[in-house]
């Protein structure tokens, strides 16, 4: 074994004692101490000519030493490079996050209070929408009851009535009408997508980040169906049951003497019936999407819906005959299927497939030229005409 005097110090370098087997130790004795205290941390790498390089670090991560030393020694490499990592490594990265917690992250977060308010306010902007939309039908509201009252002229005067319209039973009838309950009818059937808009910003907070996507097609959906079910109220449902009615009364020697509050309020409940009946779609759509429905009980079950689907337009039709209810129900049967078609694409959507548009455009405008073919040939050869009310191919 070499003598303590053949161990000579080098120059700039801190002397390496012994370990207790007689071993060098490969860590500077002043750098060893730092991290036994839990200072810092030390870490060893491995150069390219065969000497260890140590280097300390503080627990801010800094290269420096307490004591002003140099914090970089060289040794003779005599164990594999050990890296002993203190308060000052790198922080773990945080575990991967799967697309329901992304979406969480979207979400707000609003305490009982705060969901009041922003109800509040809700309800507030839709009222606002409403009176504006109530000032504008006040403006145009003659012309509005001369489009309402049309199918009760049209219906008398098919009747044989010689002076057909309508009669003002009070003094305060035609006020309340005209000037009250028409405009806010009205206003209800302009102000639909503004006020649907309001009841999804409502909602939008509590759903994910992918679902607020569908605010567009919502609304537009929702306040389209809404607008359509009133004009097939208007143009179909309402003059048919109303002539049917009047004609029934008039055959009997009976004359024909209809209050304005009457006939409003009967086109009210048929107008805003068919209008909250066309929702059907949106509705069938939206159960599909909680995973409450699914296309395949929509068929399998398909014949019951039919029977709910007559007896709900045999409640809302104004008239009993069978005419009337099949023109009723059937529209709603069409809205039916056109649900599980919409509850079909969400199934698609979700087991990953595409639903052939291509075909189904093509099958499409096939059928649409048919018919347009059909109707040229009733208006140009047959002398038929087209009406804005029903069967709306008169000759």
């Amino acid at each position: 074994m070499d003598s303590a005097e053949d161990k000579q110090s080098v120059p700039g370098e801190s002397p390496a004692p012994e370990n207790g087997d007689g071993l060098e130790n490969p860590v500077p004795e002043h750098d060893a101490d730092a991290a036994s205290a839990g200072s810092g941390s030390v870490q060893t790498e491995q150069t390219t000519d065969g000497t260890d390089t140590y280097n300390y670090y503080d627990d801010y991560g800094y290269d420096n030493h307490p004591s002003g030393e140099l914090t970089t020694t060289t040794e003779p490499a005599t164990a594999p490079a050990v890296s002993t990592s203190g308060a000052g490594s790198p922080p773990e990265p945080p575990p991967p996050q799967d697309e329901e917690d992304a979406d969480d992250e979207g979400m707000l977060r609003m305490s009982f209070m705060e969901h009041l308010e922003e109800l509040r306010v809700r309800i507030i902007r839709s009222l606002m929408g409403l009176g504006v939309a109530f000032v504008v039908s006040l403006y145009f509201v003659h012309d509005l009851w001369e489009i309402i009252s049309q199918p009760a002229v049209e219906a008398l005067r098919q009747n044989g009535v010689q002076n057909p319209g309508l009669a003002m039973l009070k003094p305060t009838e035609a006020f309340s009408v005209i000037w009250v309950k028409l405009p806010i009818l009205t206003s209800i059937f302009i102000a639909s997508p503004w006020i649907l808009y309001q009841v999804w910003s409502f909602i939008a907070p509590g759903l994910y980040r992918r679902e607020r996507k569908w605010a567009t097609p919502f609304i537009l959906c929702t306040a389209g169906l809404f607008i359509c079910g009133g004009l097939f109220a208007y143009f179909v449902a309402f003059r048919l049951g109303l002539a049917f009615l009047l004609g029934i009364g008039l055959s009997q020697n009976l004359q024909a003497v209809v209050s304005i509050t009457e006939y409003f309020d009967l086109f009210v409940n048929v107008t805003l019936g068919l209008g909250l009946v066309f929702e059907l779609p949106v509705l069938i759509f939206f159960l599909s999407l909680l995973r409450i429905l699914t296309p395949q009980f929509l068929i399998r079950n398909s014949r019951y819906a039919i029977l709910i689907i007559v007896i709900i337009a045999a409640i809302i039709t104004p008239t009993p005959d069978v005419v009337n209810l099949v023109l009723i129900s059937a529209p709603m049967t069409v809205l039916y299927f056109a649900g599980v078609f919409a509850s079909y694409l969400l199934w698609l959507s979700r087991e990953n497939k595409r639903f052939p548009w291509l075909l189904m455009l093509f099958i499409v405008s096939c059928l649409l030229l048919v018919i347009a073919g059909g109707l040229y040939l009733a208006v140009a050869q047959y002398g038929y005409q087209l009406v804005l009310s029903w069967p709306f191919l008169v000759r």
